[in-house]
């Protein structure tokens, strides 16, 4: 066997990134076709919840394992964790503080509704970002008193918008 020629052109980074998404696309596809929507949308948000908590510990320890100063500094930190999660190329939103217990997420673009949408299973997809944000949550140490989808791109809406409104701490 030869050794790869090391002037053939590489996947770029997003190229692999899509590969993956789509094989993700596909696999939900799949566990719907065989074991119905119901399950699928579980089974995926059980699994985006384990990879957002571990993404949460991660960035926790970038700060030091401390509690944020304030709000302002726990919008960061949900800002890092979306960083962690997902490419800056295939998402458009951010975070901004409501008042002194809520932080809303804004997203404009999301790949993951593009990509179920292309593998033709929109209409059954549930969006599992509440499950995301409990898991970042819970890796970051913070307790939510509420957290909920106020809209959504799969629905139509122009942005998804996301509340997760912070327990004080004791």
């Amino acid at each position: 066997m030869s050794a790869p020629d090391p002037t053939a052109p590489r996947p770029r980074t997003m190229d692999v990134y899509r590969q993956w998404w789509m094989h993700d696309a596909r696999w939900y596809q799949g566990v719907a076709e065989r074991f119905g929507a119901e399950a699928a949308n579980q089974i995926n948000a059980e699994a985006l919840r384990y990879v957002a908590a571990r993404v949460g510990r991660q960035v926790a320890r970038q700060f030091g394992r401390k509690p944020p100063a304030d709000l302002e500094e726990l919008r960061l930190r949900y800002d890092a964790c979306a960083d962690w999660m997902f490419p800056s190329e295939l998402r458009d939103g951010g975070t901004a503080v409501l008042d002194d217990e809520t932080i809303e997420l804004t997203m404009r673009q999301n790949f993951a509704v593009t990509m179920v949408r292309m593998a033709g299973s929109l209409d059954s997809y549930e969006c599992p970002c509440t499950d995301i944000h409990a898991g970042w949550s819970e890796g970051l140490g913070v307790r939510l008193t509420g957290n909920c989808a106020t809209a959504c791109l799969r629905d139509g809406d122009p942005a998804c918008r996301l509340l997760m409104r912070v327990a004080r701490p004791a």
